[in-house]
């Protein structure tokens, strides 16, 4: 039992951690001389877990391409273009609507030079552009400063010079100046958003949490079907009759119990494996995986509403049983774990199914780990309690109709959640099959169903001819239909928020009678804090990037629906500031950073700079209310699609 308790806890281990500078990307810079009056600028990037670098060439209407720069070139040409090296990914993008190509883990960017001169002075620098699943960086640059003679010269000695290009690093002070700062606007307040965003509890901890109710729940409903609930009292009557000493039975019940956790867990744990971080990141949007999810769950969902069974092969059953019976000790028992995970995988396959896929694509490669856990707990607590207190099988409720009646309504469940995963391919090659009308209409006639089947009007293969709505059932029922009532206005443009995480985006209704338009009146920080002043309102500042992905969620998301619309644009001065907007500034502005000297050359190196230095953040979309003297007034926010808690964030700010 100690091994398997120590097994246990080794599999769920984790750590995680969060900052608001990000430094994802790492790069070496070198001159590689080719000995033919040639050479090589080569960028070096290593990227982290779970980011992602765009690769070059993508277009002005994509993501921040990949893009060669140089500040001064003496005695050389550059040849060609910027080549991207490395192992390219491709994904349609459904916020794009093109192809984007990316690189993970490690890319090298090299652009071809000639030497014109004996002598060569280079300046240069690679700009580029990363994202992970939650945030992207604003156009972030590699420098290359190089001097020396060249293959010109009299020497052919091959010369190579590296260097630590470091990006975004923390800020915490940074002189700003004097060109850039006219009045006091630009004072950093890293130190008072730290303050307010202390009590900020972390996030990506309650989602986990979440993550194993979520399996804690499939676990329970697993226990009522009929594929699991009759082999309680079955196991449990085996083990006290192996044992007439009854604490020795207790004892390996329990450690039967601990088996059953161990091999879900490491069930998850292979799924975790399997796909890895990267790939885990890449379901939730990935179009081909979303279609094969989508077709999974109706596979699920046609067998729990009595189209066929899906079992295991009858070998792999009688094999691991006599297997157990001829085994003593701890393998025999963990062996009739094993079996009893094949004997009731009919019924818990499907809910295990929908689990992993729904846990998968939160992105995290510890999701599918806990929330089997979750799952596996649930399903061992009663083997133990009922082989501890045998009596309690005697007021157990025995199998029946309504164990049918569970899976059922299991197999409407997971058919309304396969039209959440044919949304997403949907959106990523812009089919529209299933615009938002038309995926509430199913829904609508889905759960319609579902109460019409409680109430007894109607009847699947496995039910009773006599089956009558019992008092539970009829209440379920209420629930189902009344669900379905709520979503009907949905279909003229009621926004729905308690479903606006399933629905397609409002964008995608045809027929809305409900038209919310939130855009910000002010792309420039003095020209919206001056307005702030001059109406006596609290300003909110929207940096984002017309290449963030997150951005345009968030504003199809939250900023979409009418009680934040009303806010953002009656109650603040909203101000969107594109950290990615190449256009010029009228002249470079020279500015001292972490005691180094940075250009600024267009206005979306403006904007990200002041992120950095007042804000101490780099990643985007990020929202911070400010009083009209830039002071804050709240803590700041992320992408998070949570609705209500963007409201609370803004009302927060008003107080």
């Amino acid at each position: 039992m100690k091994k398997l308790l120590a097994m246990l806890v080794f599999l769920v281990a984790f750590i995680a951690a969060k900052a608001q500078i990000m430094d994802p990307v790492h790069f070496t810079t070198q001159l590689k001389d080719l000995k033919n009056g040639e050479a090589e600028l080569v960028f070096k990037a290593t990227i982290d877990a779970g980011w992602h670098v765009y690769s070059t060439g993508l277009g002005s209407d994509g993501p921040i391409s990949a893009s060669f720069h140089k500040n001064k070139m003496e005695g050389a040409e550059p040849v060609g273009k910027l080549q991207a090296r490395g192992k390219e990914l491709k994904q349609f993008d459904k916020l794009f609507e093109m192809e984007v190509r990316y690189f993970e883990q490690a890319v090298s960017f090299v652009q071809k030079i000639k030497f014109t001169k004996p002598k060569y002075d280079i300046d240069c620098y690679v700009e580029y552009g990363a994202c992970n699943d939650q945030a992207c960086l604003p156009p972030s640059e590699a420098v290359l400063k190089v001097s020396g003679n060249s293959a010109v010269a009299e020497t052919t000695e091959e010369k190579e010079v590296a260097e630590t290009a470091k990006i975004a690093p923390p800020v915490d002070t940074a002189a700003v100046d004097t060109a850039v700062v006219a009045n006091d606007l630009w004072t950093p307040v890293v130190s008072e958003l730290q303050a307010f965003n202390g009590d900020t509890a972390p996030t990506e901890s309650m989602a986990w949490w979440l993550i194993f109710i979520e399996g804690l729940l499939g676990g329970f409903l697993a226990l009522f079907t009929p594929c699991v609930w009759p082999i309680i009292p079955m196991t449990v009557s085996f083990f006290l009759k192996r044992n007439k000493d009854r604490a020795k039975a207790i004892r390996e019940a329990t450690t039967y119990g601990l088996s059953i956790v161990v091999i879900y867990v490491l069930l998850g744990l292979a799924v975790t494996l399997l796909f890895g971080a990267s790939a885990l990141n890449a379901l939730a949007t990935n179009a081909v995986f979303n279609i094969f999810f989508c077709l999974l769950l109706v596979v699920f969902a046609a067998s729990f509403l009595g189209a066929f069974e899906i079992t295991l092969p009858s070998a792999w059953q009688n094999k691991v049983d006599a297997k157990s019976e001829s085994t003593t000790g701890l393998l025999s028992i963990f062996l009739m774990a094993f079996t009893l995970s094949l004997v009731s995988f009919s019924c818990t396959g499907p809910i295990i199914g929908f689990l992993l896929v729904a846990v998968s694509t939160q992105g995290s490669i510890v999701a599918p780990t806990i929330g089997m856990l979750g799952f596996a707990i649930a399903l061992a607590i009663p083997f133990t309690l009922f082989a501890m207190f045998p009596s309690l099988l005697k007021s157990a409720p025995k199998s029946g109709g309504w164990m049918n009646a569970i899976k059922v309504t299991l197999g409407f469940i997971e058919l309304a959640f396969a039209l959440k995963f044919l949304s997403v391919a949907d959106l990523a090659y812009g089919w529209h099959i299933l615009d938002r009308e038309v995926f509430l209409a199913l829904w609508i006639v889905i759960f319609g169903l579902l109460g019409a089947y409680l109430l007894g009007w109607l009847k699947f293969p496995h039910d009773d001819d006599q089956h009558r709505t019992n008092v539970p059932q009829f209440f379920l029922a209420m629930a189902s239909l009344a669900f379905a009532i709520y979503m009907i206005p949905g279909l003229w443009g009621a926004p729905l928020k308690a479903i606006s995480a399933f629905a397609p985006p409002m964008s995608t209704q045809d027929f809305n009678l409900q038209k919310t338009v939130t855009e910000a009146k002010y792309k420039d920080y003095e020209q919206g804090m001056a307005a702030a002043k001059a109406e006596h309102k609290p300003v909110i500042i929207d940096f984002t990037g017309f290449g963030c992905v997150n951005c345009r969620k968030m504003e199809a998301a939250v900023w979409s629906d009418p009680q934040v619309s009303d806010i953002l644009n009656n109650k603040y001065i909203l101000i969107s500031l594109y950290v990615d907007d190449k256009t010029p500034l009228d002249e470079p502005i020279q500015v001292e950073e972490n005691g180094q000297q940075r250009t600024l050359r267009t206005v979306g190196d403006k904007w990200s700079y002041l992120q950095r230095v007042k804000f101490g953040a780099n990643a985007q979309p990020f929202y911070v209310l400010l009083n009209e003297e830039g002071h804050p007034l709240a803590g700041s926010r992320s992408y998070d699609e949570d609705i209500q808690g963007y409201i609370e964030f803004l009302n927060k700010g008003l107080k």
